[in-house]
């Protein structure tokens, strides 16, 4: 038989011994717990409010003076959905070149601008099929309305070139309205389906017609014909007139510089909230750790995270809704790829930062090891971050991801002294906590309860529009 020995002071019934010493818990009464301020889960880096240059608005808005450009129309037209049915918004066709002068404020240039949205016909393609074949007649404009379209010609020495692509509010085909379709110019380029996509279409016997039935329109276009074309560099700016390369003693050209007569001004955003404290926590809970200050760190803290977004996603000054839309790029395959990057940095001079969501900064890393490229890195604040040519990518979970898993890279240049892209605020602000955010006592109210009024007064200004670029239609599932 084994016996077993349970140590001394064991019962034979299992009964646990009387305990020796304190014990840990009863000691605990008396010891003082080491505690750690209240943690969030919503602080991220905001490397854009880190990287931007802050520039002091003391009268709550700030003035963007350009020099005079002759807008050249074939921008982006917006184009609304009703069901399956896709339609150009009246408005937004100004971007043609032959509608540029309607005026949407009176009724017979929106009675225009209406007649000839309706009359797009909308068109779908599978990907791979053909819209348009380079030498046939470009008898008709066509506007993207959803999806993708590759354009492809021939290049020097015969063989295929790509072009570049077409996304949605994107126009091939403009100058098919300013005739006839007999005298129609060829297509210079094959446009096929990069994806599945739908395409608005409008003849150009069509809108012939058209002008026939609605005098508003025919005398628009009368107009845009045989106004002055003023003189203009490759930017759309007013030209300065000079002479170069001459000998003896020519008449040197006089010029000026022409300012644009409505320059763009940014009001201040504004965010806020009340902060209420009850007294009775504020005096008798606030050893070891101040709790107004602690609920005012972690206020101030989500109150610059809404400022972080607000400086991409704003609806009036947010830099995804204010990019050019010549500075705008679609991807050529889907993921962001290195062609793609190159591409946003062949655009623009001194890039100094990509911005993108971490989803698509890990999707390009996956497709540079698809391809056999190694990106770079850097240290940029003390942190180690991938790069591109040199060029920092640096990640916000506030760049939005749609749901269909596609998002949007940013870059940029930045600073007054270099024409880029700066934020705005206001400091110097009565009861100012951090620059551009102020906390001002209200009141105590009845029920014993301190408020505070907590703003944050914060804006960006795209300077030039060559200063800022988004890479668009990123797929992040490939």
């Amino acid at each position: 038989m084994t016996q077993t020995h349970d140590g001394p002071g064991a019962a034979a019934d299992g009964v646990p011994p009387p305990p020796q010493s304190l014990a840990t818990g009863a000691a605990r009464k008396l010891a003082t717990t080491t505690k750690t301020p209240p943690a969030t889960r919503e602080t991220t880096p905001r490397w854009l409010s880190r990287m931007l240059p802050w520039t002091d608005v003391p009268g709550g808005a700030y003035r963007v003076n350009r020099r005079l450009t002759h807008s050249l129309g074939d921008g982006r037209v917006p184009v609304v959905r009703v069901g399956t049915d896709h339609r150009p918004l009246p408005a937004g066709l100004r971007e043609l070149a032959l509608l540029r002068g309607a005026d949407e404020g009176s009724a017979a240039g929106m009675e225009a601008l209406t007649a000839v949205a309706d009359a797009f016909t909308q068109v779908r393609y599978r990907p791979g099929e053909t819209i348009a074949e380079a030498g046939s007649p470009a008898d008709r404009v066509l506007l993207v309305a959803h999806g993708k379209v590759r354009r492809t010609g021939t290049g020097p020495f015969g063989d295929p070139a790509h072009l570049g692509l077409l996304s949605s509010g994107e126009v091939a085909g403009g100058s098919a309205l300013a005739g006839p379709a007999s005298q129609a110019e060829p297509w210079a380029e094959t446009l096929t389906a990069a994806t599945g996509c739908t395409v608005l279409a409008l003849a150009a016997d069509d809108f012939a017609a058209l002008r026939d039935r609605v005098p508003a329109l025919d005398a628009l276009v009368r107009r845009a014909r045989n106004g002055p074309r003023p003189e203009t560099n490759r930017l759309g700016e007013a030209a300065v007139a000079m002479a170069a390369g001459h000998t003896g003693e020519p008449v040197v050209p006089g010029t000026f510089v022409d300012y644009d007569p409505s320059p763009r001004e940014y009001e201040l955003g504004i965010a806020q909230t009340v902060l209420r404290v009850h007294t009775r926590v504020a005096e008798l809970y606030s050893q070891p750790m101040d709790q107004q200050g602690e609920q005012l760190r972690v206020t101030v803290d989500s109150l610059m995270e809404r400022r972080e977004f607000d400086l991409l996603n704003d609806r009036g000054f947010g830099l995804l809704h204010n990019a050019d839309p010549r500075q705008r790029v679609s991807t050529r395959s889907g993921p962001p790829g290195p062609d793609d990057l190159d591409e946003l940095l062949s655009r623009r001079r001194k890039s100094q930062f990509f911005l993108a969501h971490p989803k698509a900064i890990a999707a390009f890393g996956r497709e540079c090891s698809r391809r056999g490229v190694m990106p770079g890195t850097a240290r940029v604040e003390g942190q180690a971050v991938m790069t591109w040519r040199g060029v920092p990518l640096l990640p916000s979970d506030k760049v939005p991801v749609s749901r269909a898993g596609t998002t949007s890279v940013l870059v940029m240049r930045t600073g007054e002294q270099d024409e880029g892209v700066i934020g705005l605020h206001r400091t110097g602000l009565p009861d100012e906590h951090v620059p551009g955010v102020s906390v001002r006592a209200m009141d105590i109210g009845d029920q014993a309860v301190r408020r505070f009024l907590v703003t944050a007064y914060h804006s960006v200004a795209v300077l030039v529009p060559d200063a800022l670029g988004v890479l668009e239609n990123v797929e992040l599932g490939r």
